[in-house]
């Protein structure tokens, strides 16, 4: 048998260990994969449904990669998971769940069961009225009453301006022992929701793939065949 050219396997080849004068911490890994959007590590996971759903997505953004959401189910569960790990960490939440003053106590429970989060600002006609927190809940029995009986109301309200830095936001919940500051506009109307969660997170993870609104990066897939610009419409709503 004569052979066309010399080849090799791993087994063949031995890097031979020397001194090198560059640093593991001085090692960078970030790359492009468009002009807009930086990797902190060059790993994209498969958009496959034994791969890559939020929770997955979720773990590879924190550490500076990006998951591909799978197409295997309907537009609405496909974008459901990309908010999943657009909401799973935010510099400021801008578009957080709300319930008026004549809420039920029992449904801003179910509504914090649901979603997993800890504290709901209250607005009534578009004016912040107070915020009603997993503390307020916590022994209340009283599930018919309205939330604007246990709720911090508005005067007692601790908040910051629109552009505030985040230094000015940790001096503030550090001076006040909360986990949660309201971001508001001139009027007093609800513009966001700052957590001591998200801020931990942050430091916690610095490398992590974040978008220009610091939340976590992640992409979808998508199909040629019928309903895919419905599908793509639904995913850019949901933050992709």
């Amino acid at each position: 048998m004569r052979l066309l050219q010399e080849a090799l396997t791993f087994d063949d080849v031995l890097l031979v260990p020397a001194h090198s004068t560059v640093l593991p911490k001085d090692v960078d890994l970030s790359t492009r994969i468009t002009r807009d959007i930086r990797l902190n590590i060059p790993l994209i996971s498969a958009a496959m449904d034994t791969v890559t759903e939020s929770r997955f997505a979720i773990a590879l953004a924190l550490e500076g990669g990006m998951g591909i959401i799978h197409k295997n189910m309907t537009a609405e569960q496909q974008a459901a998971e990309v908010r999943r790990v657009k909401k799973y960490e935010s510099g400021v939440i801008l578009e957080p769940f709300t319930v008026g003053p004549y809420t039920s106590i029992g449904e801003v429970v179910e509504l914090t069961r649901a979603h997993n989060i800890s504290g709901v600002p209250v607005v009534e006609n578009e004016q912040l009225v107070g915020i009603v927190t997993s503390r307020d809940l916590r022994f209340e029995t009283k599930m018919g009453d309205p939330v604007r009986n246990i709720m911090t109301r508005k005067d007692n309200l601790v908040t910051v301006k629109e552009g505030a830095d985040r230094g000015e936001v940790i001096k503030l919940l550090h001076k006040h022992r909360i986990e949660k500051v309201l971001v508001v506009n001139d009027d007093f109307q609800l513009r966001g929701l700052i957590t001591v969660k998200d801020i931990q997170k942050a430091k916690e993870n610095p490398k992590a793939c974040r978008d220009e609104q610091e939340r976590l990066r992640v992409g979808a897939a998508v199909g040629t065949g019928e309903g895919t610009e419905e599908r793509v419409a639904a995913l850019v709503q949901a933050g992709v």
